[in-house]
């Protein structure tokens, strides 16, 4: 059961939430983080996947904002690739409240161990040199729906994978497609978490109070931490994913930790 709320339960989750806002500004895969706090918390695995929608939601809501302001957001382009992106999320969303519990954490482990190879091999500069024209073929859409169905499930290391095909697929600059990455996840997402709410299990007050600090840490980042580099969150994110995967097969227990100290 998840616990009631306290003031070291806010600063838990608002600190958290920053992190999670700072690393996804800058690079990406902080969901690790917002989903293990959540089941740290007494959430089970999957409310803690659906909960994990909201600050996703309202964080993705804060970027396009900025990008549309900023005219670097090419809203006719995000609906087209978001159709497809919204069946699958759908589909996704329905798959991860079915399956049980040691499919959804094998799904999660895996998902860890592959954004730290992906970490481990992918470069800023190999990003950055797939700008150019922005080119949408019909394989894209399937993308895109794949991508769908696979943020849908678990999302943790969506973005990641909407940079890889709107980088090197669609020959996007990073500015257009870190654009387009937000925009998609905010126009998809409320709909695996219609499922999610549907199926009972979501935590409103974890989520909303996560999503506070999700904003400021996104703030920060894209204020100050610009010049800090790739590598220090590469090194940092990797990190944390360890300690993650720890926990999530029962090497060693955060939630334990953190109630010695709530």
């Amino acid at each position: 059961m998840p616990h009631a709320i306290s003031w070291p339960i806010i600063l838990m989750l608002v600190v958290s939430g920053v992190v999670v806002g700072f690393i996804n500004t800058l690079a990406g895969g902080g969901t690790i983080i917002s989903i293990t706090t959540f089941m740290t918390l007494g959430l089970p695995l999957q409310a803690a996947n659906g909960t994990n929608r909201i600050p996703v939601i309202l964080q993705n809501l804060t970027s396009s904002l900025t990008f549309f302001r900023r005219k670097v957001l090419d809203v006719r382009l995000g609906l087209k690739l978001a159709l497809p992106a919204i069946a699958g999320n759908l589909l996704g969303a329905q798959v991860a409240v079915t399956v049980n519990r040691e499919v959804l954490t094998v799904s999660l482990g895996a998902v860890m161990l592959a954004i730290l190879v992906f970490m481990a091999f992918s470069t800023e500069k190999r990003l950055k040199k797939s700008a150019g024209e922005v080119r949408v073929r019909t394989i894209d859409y399937l993308w895109f729906f794949l991508i769908g169905f696979y943020g849908g499930y678990i999302y943790v290391g969506l973005g990641y994978m909407l940079l890889a095909v709107t980088l090197m697929s669609m020959r996007m600059d990073l500015v257009t497609a870190n654009a387009i990455k937000s925009f998609v996840v905010l126009v998809s997402a409320p709909f695996s978490l219609a499922i999610f709410l549907f199926n009972g299990g979501i935590s409103y007050t974890y989520g909303f109070i996560h999503a506070i600090g999700n904003i400021i840490g996104a703030y920060i980042a894209s204020r100050y931490a610009i010049g800090w580099g790739v590598n220090f969150l590469r090194i940092f994110l990797a990190a944390v994913i360890l300690f993650c995967l720890a926990d999530l097969f029962g090497f060693i227990s955060i939630r334990d930790l953190i109630l010695r100290v709530i």
